[in-house]
């Protein structure tokens, strides 16, 4: 028996990346997977993919930003398989316009900020806010976070403060749920070698990155997966409150390299 046989999960931003990963180890574990995401296209083709392997998923489109839409997605997922016992809030504001906007503080435009806040931030707490009064008693939230919500940096203010606040939000939704064996737990990635990151960064900075961490590999979808999948399972039915650092070493050590591209750029 697998360990989500029976169970019903809902993962946002699952069209992509780490939440396409997270959505197809669910599925490949026994659960039935809402995939959601604000692009339909990339939701069909990873829901389309879970079931070709053998899987069961439903695709759901939805701004997790908008309170009509989740609530809406939260009622198609009751609708397609009647229950709902884990949800992996990951939808974050990622692309060109927000992130790629996100750099010096004294310079960024607000709405880039109110939008950063709007998906990361508010669209957990939705998740959360409707998620929670239809979810069986013993499920379990799993946020993503961020190791950028646990450092400064002199960039991507907006992204950090808002993963930093998750941290935070966690505790308060362990707390508020767990006399019904509702768990929250947060996971917070380094560098994830998404096909996207890759894209976005390319060799130089990756280079950079592969100087920060301890360990000669970098994370993939799958190993933030793995956690996932563990946290939201029974196997963890004893932690609640934490997030998780996944990072490959990188918040372990005093950054040197990082600390010398500091001090070349303020020369």
């Amino acid at each position: 028996m697998s360990r989500f046989d029976g169970r019903v999960a809902l993962v946002t931003g699952a069209g992509s990346g780490i939440g396409a990963a997270c959505a197809t180890r669910l599925a490949a574990e026994g659960a039935c997977v809402g995939v959601l995401d604000v692009h339909a296209a990339g939701a069909k083709t990873v829901a389309t993919a879970i079931r070709a392997h053998g899987g069961t998923a439903v695709a759901l489109t939805c701004d997790v930003s908008e309170e009509k839409q989740v609530e809406t997605a939260i009622g198609e997922l009751l609708a397609s398989f009647g229950r709902l016992d884990v949800v992996h809030s990951n939808a974050a504001a990622l692309g060109r316009g927000t992130y790629g906007r996100d750099q010096d503080l004294e310079s960024l435009d607000v709405a880039v900020w109110d939008r950063t806040m709007a998906v990361n931030l508010r669209g957990a707490l939705l998740m959360v806010k409707h998620g929670a009064p239809v979810m069986a008693d013993g499920g379990a939230f799993v946020i993503t976070s961020s190791v950028s919500g646990m450092t400064g940096d002199v960039a991507h203010v907006a992204y950090g403060t808002s993963k930093a606040a998750l941290t935070g939000f966690v505790r308060f939704v362990a707390t508020r749920y767990g006399s019904r064996g509702i768990r929250c737990n947060g996971v917070a990635p380094a560098l994830v070698l998404t096909e996207a990151a890759e894209r976005a960064l390319g060799p130089e900075r990756l280079a950079d990155k592969a100087a920060e961490r301890l360990l000669p590999w970098a994370c993939t979808p799958e190993d933030v997966a793995g956690l996932v999948t563990f946290l939201a399972s029974d196997e963890a039915r004893c932690i609640t409150g934490q997030t998780v650092v996944i990072d490959s070493g990188t918040l372990a050590h005093r950054p040197e390299h990082a600390l010398r591209q500091w001090r070349q750029d303020s020369e």
